[in-house]
């Protein structure tokens, strides 16, 4: 006899846009469909349920078998079923550092922005720890009337924990507790936060003004988020081991039902996603901007070219940058050369100790390649006591360089110079004196070390830094371009500091209420901040107005008025970097024009994605065919802020609208910087506005004339006597020559 196995996981039903029906009968309808696949048993198709989507759009989510999940895609009115996948989550003098006021009187850059009492931020995350100093409510006015929202009690957290700052919390687990072992995993079953993660998050967009912010002494000052007066609304999604899609579709329908008008998603996959239907972070941001909600999420931590996530072009994606803030520890070695390294180690050495590659320590099996990564287990405590060992790390990990110096410890080393491979800059709090050197750096210390007979060394302890240039500098672990899902869209948007951001903390893991973090996730919030401001001052703009006045406003120049760099400076940054650039706080209220996008021209961008007219009336729940909008040549159509030819054979013309939002008699003229081997025209290239809102077509063509390698880079620039409003213009030759 043959024994078959099902196996049993959450699978989410995507069903479109929300229409006029009732909640409750789509319930009904949902639990219907979920009888007819479990043989007409409505107790087994009600255990199985798991959320529905009733608000913001359609769906639900359920514990299906694989045939089970494959019925249901074929039954009418379904737009996708796609597997309960996991994501990730990708932090005070940063706000100097781009230039942005403290001002308590709400007036920056000539703009009251008294408003932004009004302006409600949602934070999709790991909850908030509502007792921090960051999340007071002293003197704010009462919560806006039209919130609908609500605070959801639980563990150690009650309708109190809210406040008039944070007016809102919810927490979900069920799409988690149907995939985890939930041993040992759940830490605040509620919207209290345990990781910290969301807590730094909140902080670094919309935290209160705080005196003497620090961690352990390092980067001590008053801090502020961007937009200290503006709201929060909690939605607790992420738990220890990440975020599940079932989770995170019912946040966004929650939010967009409570009335947030800023999402901020500092997580994502751990790779880009292959279909903007498939992907719970793209269907919940696409019915979030179809409902007037900005949402501004991190680009991801990888690194590699084509690695960008969170690719829709209806949310605004971030990169990640230094300030000019570093945390270092000196490194003396015996010949008297002073080098520097990151560290946030309070440990110092006291006097010099011998110096030995980690490789020269092997233990057991373990060959000295092995070694020299300092794993669990692999060194020879005998040689390596007393001395500082210089260990290598070849990836991103946080925790595996914390853990480095942990197997340095219990091997009877006093101290360690960890050599990153990736230069990627990133402070630790190591548990001994430790610091890290770039690759470069690094083999400098071990050729000192293998010509010298009696190397030593002494680390001394971490200090805070100011002044350090270039900067800002692109992250090296920070995601980049292009898109591997639409070449056509620029991917990541723009750049905001994600290098060792000092912001709030969550005290239930570890005894502090501030940290120092470094990823995408810190960049993204200070997006969010100043995406709130935009919308206190402009309450009127559409979230592609907030986006297009960010993205043609940034600086692709670092302080020092030179090119951004890249990979530890050693290379000029590109689009694929920075996307439009280092958002500047300065030109943002004033970005003299706008691309604007309406939801029904997404609907023609998926048109020329070649979505079906029957994909399109299920996510849209009207009428919307590809023929009853103009067919666009492609992707690069969409009235987006940047242009992207990824394709380029002989030439393409292109089109974009921009609207006036500044003076209203206003006289714009083109100017171009083309890339590399394309000749570029814009037709008219002279734009007369006569009134406010009006609204102007432009067309840029595109000529191949010289062969080029890859992707080159320029850029088209509105200017007047006040505004000077930047597209990146990025292409690629089909006639390139190869390598």
């Amino acid at each position: 006899m043959r024994i078959l196995f099902c196996f049993i996981k959450v699978y989410v039903v995507y069903m479109g846009s929300k229409t006029s029906e009732d909640p409750d009968q789509i319930l009904k309808q949902h639990h219907q469909m979920l009888t007819s696949v479990h043989r007409g048993s409505v107790e087994e198709a009600q255990a199985s349920h798991v959320y529905s989507y009733r608000h913001g759009f359609r769906g639900f989510a359920a514990k299906l078998t694989d045939d089970q999940a494959s019925q249901i895609s074929d039954m009418p009115g379904v737009v996708s079923v796609f597997p309960n996948s996991k994501r990730i989550l990708h932090t005070t003098h940063s706000w100097d550092f781009m230039g942005l006021p403290d001002d308590e009187n709400m007036k920056i850059f000539g703009h009251y922005t008294r408003n932004q009492a009004n302006v409600i931020v949602g934070f999709i995350d790991t909850g908030i720890w509502p007792e921090s100093p960051s999340f007071k409510d002293l003197d704010m006015p009462p919560v806006p009337s039209k919130w609908k929202g609500h605070c959801q009690p639980g563990e150690a957290f009650n309708a109190s924990s809210c406040n008039r700052k944070v007016i809102g919390a919810r927490y979900y687990a069920s799409g988690f507790e149907a995939e985890e072992d939930l041993e040992n995993k759940f830490s605040y079953k509620s919207p209290r936060d345990s990781s910290g993660h969301g807590s730094h998050t909140a902080s670094i967009a919309v935290g209160r003004h705080m005196a003497n912010m620090n961690y352990k002494g390092f980067g001590a000052g008053n801090a502020r988020g961007g937009a200290p007066k503006a709201r929060i609304a909690v939605y607790k999604t992420c738990w220890d081991s990440g975020c599940y899609d079932a989770d995170l579709l019912a946040a966004f329908d929650d939010a967009i039902r409570d009335g947030v008008h800023i999402l901020s998603i500092s997580l994502g996959p751990e790779a880009p996603q292959g279909n903007y239907f498939r992907d719970a972070i793209s269907v919940g941001s696409f019915h979030a901007a179809s409902h007037g909600v900005l949402v501004v999420a991190s680009a991801g931590n990888s690194g590699n070219p084509g690695s960008a996530t969170n690719l829709a072009p209806w949310m605004i994606t971030v990169a990640a940058s230094s300030t000019d803030r570093d945390f270092t520890s000196d490194i003396r070695l015996g010949n008297g050369v002073n080098i520097k390294g990151e560290s946030l180690s309070l440990l110092e050495m006291k006097a010099n100790t011998r110096i030995l590659p980690a490789s020269e320590a092997f233990a057991g099996y373990f060959t000295p390649y092995q070694s020299s990564y300092c794993l669990d287990s692999s060194l020879n405590a005998s040689k390596a006591k007393g001395t500082v060992l210089v260990c290598r790390q070849a990836d991103s990990s946080t925790k595996s360089k914390l853990v480095k110096s942990k197997v340095v410890k219990e091997a009877g080393g006093v101290g360690m110079i960890l050599i990153d491979e990736l230069d990627l800059d990133v402070a630790i709090p190591f548990i001994i004196p430790s610091a890290i050197v770039r690759r470069e750096t690094g083999e400098r210390i071990l050729s000192y070390v293998n010509n010298t007979r009696k190397p030593t060394s002494r680390i001394f302890r971490a200090k805070t830094l100011f002044g350090t240039q270039p900067a800002p500098l692109m992250a090296t672990f920070s995601s980049k371009g292009p898109s591997s899902l639409t070449p056509a869209i620029l991917k990541p948007d723009v750049t905001a500091p994600g290098l060792n951001i000092l912001a709030a903390w969550s005290p239930a893991k570890r005894n502090i209420m501030y940290n120092i973090l470094s990823g995408t996730s810190m960049s993204c919030p200070h997006v969010t901040g100043i995406a709130a401001l935009v919308k206190a001052v402009h309450p009127s703009w559409s979230p592609s107005a907030i986006k297009s006045a960010i993205m043609t406003t940034a600086t692709t120049l670092d302080k020092q008025h030179k090119p951004i760099r890249a990979d530890a400076g050693r290379r000029k940054a590109n689009s694929f970097d920075y996307g439009s650039g280092f958002v500047n706080p300065a030109r943002v209220f004033d970005p003299g024009l706008i691309y604007d996008i309406k939801p029904e021209d997404y609907i023609e961008f998926l048109c020329s994605l070649k979505y079906g007219a029957k994909s399109l009336r299920l996510v849209t729940r009207d009428n919307s065919t590809c023929h009853s909008h103009r067919r666009r040549k492609a992707a690069s159509d969409l009235n987006y802020p940047s242009i992207t030819v990824p394709n380029l054979k002989d030439n393409i013309s292109i089109s974009r609208t921009v609207t006036n939002v500044g003076e209203a008699r206003s006289i714009y003229k083109a100017e171009v910087s083309p890339p590399a081997g394309v000749k570029v025209t814009v037709v008219p290239n002279q734009l007369n506005f006569r009134r406010v809102r009006q609204s102007i077509k432009f067309t840029v063509n595109f000529k191949w004339f010289s062969p080029s390698k890859g992707y080159s880079f320029g850029f088209l620039s509105w200017k007047n006597r006040r505004s000077q409003v930047t597209s990146p213009l990025v292409v690629r030759a089909a006639r390139a020559i190869t390598s």
